[in-house]
């Protein structure tokens, strides 16, 4: 189910972009429910070090995961442009932090390209396809099920002490 399979299947691909600490990053529109202003989040004792805590949207509650600390970068801050997207994935649905909505890019299935051999032999998986721009950096396709492992992953003790 990589890049590859969807490539041939399908002639037109939708994809949410937004930024993340300076670069952009695309989910697939049908994974996104929607886009909503940042907002603060409670915490949830215990929760997997990824889940900053929860929204309440609308009567629902939904998790809360910044994407710049899933990526290995440092937690966003807070700005006007700053945004939640809310993603349902495999039945689960969560937020993600991001620093800004981008653009709704449709793409020829074809232009979904593998990312670099070397990244994946190296077992890099955060990213699952790349889209190339003429009018600037290449796009990052995410794929969710690396970042739920994440998730799931920062849930198990790694270090000892923590409280």
């Amino acid at each position: 189910m990589g890049a590859e399979a969807g490539a041939q299947g399908e002639s037109q691909v939708d994809l949410a972009c937004f930024e993340v600490q300076g670069n952009v990053y695309a989910i697939d529109v049908l994974q996104v429910r929607e886009i909503v202003r940042w907002q603060e989040v409670t915490s949830l004792p215990k929760a997997p070090g990824l889940i900053r805590g929860v929204i309440d949207l609308r009567g629902s509650v939904i998790p809360v995961v910044d994407l710049g600390s899933a990526l290995g970068g440092g937690e966003l801050v807070a700005t006007p442009r700053a945004r939640i997207v809310v993603l349902e994935v495999d039945g689960l649905v969560l937020g993600l932090r991001v620093d800004a909505a981008v653009d709704v890019m449709s793409v020829e299935g074809s232009a979904l390209e593998a990312p670099p051999a070397l990244a994946t032999q190296a077992g890099y998986d955060a990213v699952r396809a790349v889209v190339r721009r003429a009018e600037g950096p290449p796009v990052l396709v995410l794929s969710l099920e690396h970042l739920l492992e994440s998730v799931y992953r920062s849930a198990l003790p790694s270090q000892g002490g923590g409280a």
